[in-house]
């Protein structure tokens, strides 16, 4: 493989030294102008008959013209070797922090984002690029171990539906006396798994989806969404018992549709699958100030306040349970972080002490823009 880029004809600090040599020159013919010049007309005044100074009654030349320009020309070719070693060790001192820079990013890699630069002093524009990269090299550390992480549980979800299905079929295939009721039930067991296996991976690509930000940005109003989402979730609410309450106001906002969508149900499809019989899910919307906000107040289990956060990191549950379908995948909080994340809102949440959970996500005014 041959490098493409073109080779640099003169290094940053000879252009440098360059520079600062030159300033150092025109320096110095400056000075050797202002003392020079006025030397080339002055006389020198001595007394008359005799060699020591005393009363002036006489004068006599100063310093001829030819001695001044031959010193100031042998000055000048001095200079020219100092002013271009100043140079260099000025600029190899100001490039030093850049070398650092240079040296270091070269040596991070993604086996060893760890490293950092830790220029230290002094406080100049270096350092101050060289915290702004500690801090970048910090933010693709912890991105690239997410990552890890998240194709090492990814792949686990979807090895359990298939260890599953794998074990379902070689036991009915091993079974002898098996009949067509064994076959028929072995076949529903295998069409769950495969809907299963079909919805964790649609909540996986949903996932990626609202990682990768906005692609289009539209005006719409979360009480309708709600509306619409709700519509599809009545029945399965009250087949659990769980009383759906909302309070929809107009609440105008600008995003991705499908993006707040799949937010909005996955926080009712949260709400209802994370509660207990005969109990309430709240929804609210409503416009503050600048913001459309959406608020859902749900009834379940008791949550402690250091396992909040936890729950919208990808496939983590409350209580986890792998093989348990019903409780789903560990990624519907996941998936509202994400899609939160890309349209710059604020999401908070709150444990009551008596269980349940409310999330409130506030979204900015299509008015009032979110400066990124």
């Amino acid at each position: 493989m041959t490098d493409s880029r073109p080779f640099p004809k003169r290094s940053l600090q000879a252009r440098l030294a360059l520079f600062y040599a030159a300033g150092i020159y025109a320096a110095g013919i400056v000075v050797l102008a202002v003392v020079t010049i006025p030397l080339v007309g002055m006389q020198s005044t001595v007394p008359a008959h005799t060699s020591a100074p005393g009363t002036i009654t006489g004068t006599g030349q100063g310093i001829g013209p030819h001695q001044l320009l031959a010193g100031s020309a042998v000055a000048l070719a001095v200079l020219i070797p100092i002013a271009l070693a100043a140079g260099w060790f000025v600029a190899g001192r100001f490039l030093r922090p850049l070398r650092a820079i240079t040296t270091t990013a070269r040596a991070i890699s993604a086996g060893n984002l760890h490293q950092r630069l830790d220029l230290g002093e002094p406080a100049d524009e270096l350092t101050e690029l060289g915290y702004i990269l500690d801090d970048l090299f910090a933010r693709l550390q912890a991105s690239f171990d997410a990552q890890r992480h998240f194709v090492a549980n990814a792949s686990h979800e979807l090895r359990t539906p298939l260890a599953g299905l794998r074990t379902l079929l070689e036991v009915t295939l091993a079974d002898p006396d098996a009949d067509a009721d064994t076959l028929r039930s072995a076949c529903q067991e295998a069409l769950a798994l495969g809907e299963y296996q079909e919805r964790l991976v649609q909540a996986l690509l949903a996932l990626a989806t609202s990682e990768r930000g906005l692609t289009r940005c539209d005006t719409l109003d979360l009480a309708q969404v709600v509306q619409g989402a709700l519509a599809s979730r009545r029945d399965q609410a009250k087949e659990k018992g769980i009383d759906l309450a909302e309070r929809l106001t107009p609440a105008v906002t600008a995003g991705d549709p499908r993006l707040i969508e799949s937010l909005i149900a996955n926080l009712i499809d949260n709400a209802i699958r994370h509660n207990h019989p005969k109990g309430h899910v709240q929804i609210t919307t409503q416009t503050s100030g600048t913001r459309a906000t959406l608020t859902i107040t749900n009834t379940g289990p008791v949550i402690p306040e250091d396992q909040i956060q936890r729950l919208f990191q990808p496939f983590q549950r409350l209580a986890p349970d792998r093989n348990n379908c019903r409780d789903g995948y560990g990624l519907g909080l996941a998936i509202v972080n994400a899609v939160t994340r890309a349209h710059h809102a604020t999401l908070t949440t709150s444990a009551s002490p008596k269980g349940g959970l409310t999330i409130t996500v506030r979204f900015t005014h299509p008015s009032h823009p979110t400066r990124t």
